[in-house]
């Protein structure tokens, strides 16, 4: 399991209400990055809804298809299952956390990658770990210019 942490000075709320229940949003705040978020069954913000992602990593145009497994509201936790596309090249099974922790006037944004290699000696998510820092980075800029 790889883990990062971030602390941001947005509210985790705002935080949490983009990747819970409007994901499709991402793009207008890190263009460079996300380039579209889309519903292909169910809805966003609900269990068992999957969404496609189009984006660009390590400069490549890249897609991933996720199975919303889990979303609480109170605990601002959410679960996602990789069940497609580009990072299942890497890995047996990927699984992404983010869990908004509020935190006085900062905000913790704990991203988890839970996965399984093909091989023993083969990659941690680290790069996907730092990507996922960079849009942590880009929301909060975002969200500290519109205050």
């Amino acid at each position: 399991m790889d883990l990062v942490v971030n602390k941001i000075k947005s509210q985790g709320d705002i935080f949490h209400e983009l990747f819970g229940q409007k994901p499709h949003h991402v793009a207008n705040i890190t263009p460079d990055k996300i380039h579209a978020c889309d519903v292909h069954e169910g809805h966003f913000g609900k269990p068992g809804s999957i969404i496609c992602w189009d984006y660009t990593f390590e400069g490549k145009k890249c897609v991933v298809k996720e199975l919303v497994e889990e979303i609480d509201e109170e605990k601002q936790y959410m679960k996602f299952k990789v069940i497609e596309g580009d990072l299942l090249e890497e890995f047996k099974s990927l699984n992404i956390i983010l869990h908004v922790i509020p935190n006085g006037e900062t905000t913790i944004v704990k991203w988890i990658a839970e996965f399984e290699r093909f091989a023993v000696d083969g990659p941690y998510p680290t790069k996907i770990m730092d990507f996922a820092i960079g849009i942590t980075k880009d929301v909060e800029a975002h969200h500290l210019n519109e205050q």
